[in-house]
């Protein structure tokens, strides 16, 4: 058997957020137009492996996979012992924007997931004129909390196997074992807290319900992509949202749940190749 060498390439880019130097890891693959990939709450980049080794995507974009601050291989910010790791919808605006500068990309295309998802809306929100493109999965201004995040940081219970198991149901019946049991891996990864101070954004400081006028589709396209298996941002949830943003483009997505481009990338594929080439077309 032939090894099988990836196009993925990993490098790391050190940058101020907020005033805080951080230096943060990313994957790219591919040439063209950039498009940046926001991982979900306590996971990284690697749910985005597939759409990097992916011919039909990297022959015109530039897929740039980032670990956010404290996830996957970046690290926290100097002086992180002392403090209690809480996500922030500014912080996270900026740590987006921040790195966007940091690797002068000009206009790049953007997608999201989860709480990348919800934070697609305030980019589109505030800084469309800077997109050429934002693809919101599994995003909605607003879900109401099913999870007790006490759990999710006890010393007398491993944190990763409980982030695992309070995600597991959101992947779809139909997703392939190894794909399930790969994206249930990444979460069993997570830093002590980051998974339930990622939630602290996802829950208390990004309702954004009556926050979203004035965002202009025209100048940069919006398109909505949610799972019908997903119960954390129901369809239900995605389609109140965009009736709310004129112009936005929403698609259910069959067969798939939470982890869309992890968990089913063949059914993900289906869905996201025609909303790429819509972009590499305008």
């Amino acid at each position: 058997m032939s090894a099988a060498l990836e196009p993925i390439v990993g490098r790391y880019v050190s940058f101020d957020i907020a005033g805080r130097r951080c230096r943060v890891y990313f994957e790219e693959a591919g040439e063209g137009i950039p498009l940046v990939c926001l991982h979900t709450a306590g996971a990284d980049g690697r749910q985005y492996r597939h759409m990097m080794c992916d011919p039909d995507i990297t022959s015109r974009y530039r897929v740039i996979a980032l670990d956010l601050p404290w996830h996957g291989k970046s690290y926290p910010p100097e002086g992180w012992q002392d403090e209690e790791y809480r996500l922030s919808t500014d912080l996270y605006v900026e740590t987006v924007m921040a790195f966007c500068r940091a690797l002068a990309l000009v206009r790049p295309a953007l997608i999201g997931c989860s709480i990348g998802g919800r934070i697609v809306l305030q980019l589109a929100h505030l800084h469309s004129r800077d997109f050429r493109a934002l693809i919101g999965v599994e995003a909605a201004d607003h879900q109401a909390p099913w999870y007790d995040t006490s759990w999710l940081h006890r010393g007398d219970v491993h944190g990763g196997e409980v982030c695992a198991a309070l995600v597991s149901g959101l992947v779809a019946p139909q997703s392939p074992a190894v794909h399930r049991h790969e994206t249930l891996w990444q979460y069993m990864q997570g830093g002590p807290g980051v998974f339930r101070g990622d939630l602290h954004f996802y829950r208390v400081d990004s309702d954004l319900r009556g926050r979203l006028d004035g965002i202009r589709t025209d100048l940069c396209p919006l398109y909505l992509l949610t799972g019908e298996y997903d119960f954390s941002c129901t369809p239900e949830d995605t389609l109140r949202t965009a009736a709310s943003i004129p112009g936005a483009q929403v698609t259910i997505m069959r067969e798939l749940g939470h982890f869309p481009m992890s968990e089913n990338p063949e059914q993900f594929r289906g869905y996201v190749l025609p909303v790429l080439d819509a972009i590499a077309r305008q």
